[in-house]
């Protein structure tokens, strides 16, 4: 399996995921400069963490206008898996890949550190590896994480399996002590109805070593290895 990485100008945690996915899981992996016009020859595309253009005007608003934002959308339509992360997640909302949008954390604080994850949806490429019950300790970095879906859209996406992550507390529950900006129903993660693209804002590229303090995001990653080879 070939990922791709997607190198935005301002984006930080490229390196991160050509980590996990290179040197941790030993799988082919490229970064793809924004200017880039192809995907073509990858497997999956992760969209990074970072600050692209600086969130000019509004986070992920210029990068979904990068010129590699049309092949991922191309890419996409055509059930090729995509996976937004934080920055990346906030790019893929803007491109009209996913539901929704985020907003200033309801403190208007930036916010650093581990969540945990409650796993709604077992079956989408991103989760197929995971046990039912399974809570994953993912940390995060954002100010703009405040997840919000008007009320039939948000019926629609409960309906069709598309929350995948609520942020919990350690005991798995669901409460608004747990929520750390403000995401309307403590969502930390949401997919499209095909469930091929993913967007989370909580960094599973930060927690694919027990030296960072975690090793749960590594489950995502091998768990779209599981679902790729499953369709092979």
């Amino acid at each position: 399996m070939k990922f791709g990485v997607v190198v935005f100008p301002g984006s930080n945690c490229d390196l991160d995921a050509y980590h996990l996915v290179k040197d941790v899981l030993g799988e082919q992996v490229d970064y793809i400069w924004h200017q880039e016009e192809s995907v073509a020859g990858f497997d999956c595309i992760v969209l990074p963490g970072g600050f692209s253009y600086g969130d000019y005007l509004r986070c992920g608003a210029i990068a979904r206008f990068s010129p590699v934002m049309k092949s991922v959308v191309s890419f996409a339509g055509g059930g090729g898996l995509v996976l937004g992360i934080c920055n990346g997640f906030q790019v893929l909302l803007e491109a009209g890949l996913l539901p929704g949008a985020l907003y200033r954390n309801i403190n208007l604080q930036f916010r650093c550190l581990f969540t945990h994850l409650k796993v709604e949806n077992l079956q989408t490429p991103f989760t197929v590896g995971l046990e039912a019950g399974r809570l994953l300790k993912i940390p995060i970095a954002h100010g703009e994480g405040n997840y919000y879906a008007d009320p039939d859209t948000l019926r629609r996406m409960e309906k069709s399996g598309q929350i995948v992550f609520r942020y919990a507390t350690a005991n798995g529950e669901v409460t608004d002590t747990a929520n750390p900006n403000g995401s309307l129903a403590n969502i930390a993660g949401v997919c499209n109805e095909m469930k091929n693209v993913l967007g989370m804002m909580p960094h599973p590229e930060r927690a694919g070593e027990a030296a960072l303090g975690s090793e749960d995001g590594r489950l995502i990653f091998k768990s779209i290895l599981k679902s790729w080879e499953g369709s092979r």
